[in-house]
């Protein structure tokens, strides 16, 4: 039998750099509480019975699966990133729609909805509730910026 994750984390993160993207990235994830790990990107199901934790430090090194939501950009812009998550009212596990855009959190948490249910137009499912962690950087001149948003499985 293949693992099933028993819980998960959500977390995000954000930075600029006067260097590049990739280094707003990669801080942006520090901030996040995941620069430390490998991070192994899935798809956005939620099994049946997971738990939601909060935050958990993990080991330097660890095989880390998430669902992550990235966005990078470059001077003047505004960037976000974030995830959407709910489980259905049937009891069957539940879901995670990831999204990043040039533009506010308050625009990317519509476009969240919006994929959200769409999933659940898709398999006749009803959500409880969605949940929603969206990060958003305006990005000064001379400067790169990155967002991001992840929920993290713990086995």
């Amino acid at each position: 039998m293949l693992p099933l994750p028993r819980k998960f984390f959500v977390t995000s993160g954000k930075a600029v750099s006067k260097v590049s993207d990739l280094n707003a990235f990669d801080e942006a994830l520090l901030n996040a509480g995941m620069g430390e790990q490998n991070l192994v990107s899935v798809s956005s199901v939620l099994p049946i019975g997971v738990m939601q934790v909060r935050y958990r430090e993990l080991p330097m090194g660890a095989i880390t699966h998430c669902v992550l939501a990235q966005q990078r950009g470059g001077e003047g812009e505004m960037i976000a990133a974030g995830i959407a998550y709910g489980f259905r009212q049937d009891g069957l596990g539940g879901y995670v729609a990831e999204g990043h855009i040039h533009g506010t959190k308050e625009a990317l948490k519509e476009v969240l909805e919006w994929k959200m249910g769409e999933m659940a137009k898709l398999r006749g499912a009803r959500f409880k509730s969605l949940n929603y962690k969206i990060e958003e950087v305006s990005i000064p001149m001379d400067h790169y910026g990155a967002c991001l948003a992840a929920l993290v499985f713990l086995i």
